[in-house]
């Protein structure tokens, strides 16, 4: 088979010229880092929700996300019916190998397996911005457990659902901003009663409630 007419072989060798590009961007230049408020201080009332627990982030785990900041916060509707799990990663930069790591690969390594067929990309309308914001969702399993994952990288006010165009815009970003700055934002809601539809339902509109805050927390 011609190497160059195979499409895994095309989109590896886009990747790998992605990736020596970033090299060039991030090695050749002074970076300017961003100023970022704790995220310790993302607030605890959100539109109807509120966060009733941190959970620390254990130093094993920390080693391998190496990340600046990190949260990971329980919240839950006013009646309380129902729970999402906010999870942030911030890095001032990736000059030094520091990148968010895709849930595609955290979720089977911690045990949560994909169920086929179960993913999807979902455009939502957000307060605040003009265009619907495109996202990742998950459905994932875990023994008898099941959960919706919604995740997304956050750069520079910029909503990116795929990891090939989040390497890009690092890319054109470093060059143009001097700046390498990105997160990962992660809600996950667990399914009760097996009822997927509802567990999305609920991540979406305690996505669409945190919203505006995370808008304001995080560097445009």
């Amino acid at each position: 088979m011609n190497f160059l007419s195979n499409q895994y072989a095309r989109a590896l060798t886009a990747f790998l010229c992605l990736q020596l590009c970033a090299f060039y961007a991030l090695a050749s230049r002074p970076e300017r880092m961003p100023m970022a408020g704790p995220l310790a201080n993302f607030p605890i009332s959100l539109d109807g929700w509120t966060g009733t627990r941190d959970y620390p982030i254990d130093p094993d785990t920390q080693a391998a996300l190496r990340a600046d900041d990190t949260l990971d916060r329980l919240y839950v509707d006013g009646p309380g019916n129902h729970s999402a799990i906010l999870f942030i990663a911030f890095f001032n930069t990736q000059r030094y190998g520091q990148s968010p790591h895709s849930p595609k690969n955290c979720l089977p390594g911690s045990g949560w397996e994909p169920i086929a067929g179960m993913s999807s990309r979902p455009a939502l309308e957000e307060p605040g911005e003009a265009q619907p914001i495109v996202i990742n969702k998950y459905v994932t399993e875990h023994g008898d457990e099941r959960s919706v994952t919604l995740y997304w990288y956050q750069s520079h006010g910029r909503i990116i659902a795929s990891e090939f165009a989040a390497k890009f815009w690092s890319i054109a970003d470093s060059i143009r901003y001097h700046r390498s700055d990105t997160a990962i934002v992660k809600v996950t809601i667990p399914v009760v009663n097996g009822d997927v539809e509802a567990a999305t339902k609920t991540g979406y509109d305690f996505t669409r409630a945190m919203f505006p805050a995370l808008l304001r927390q995080l560097p445009e």
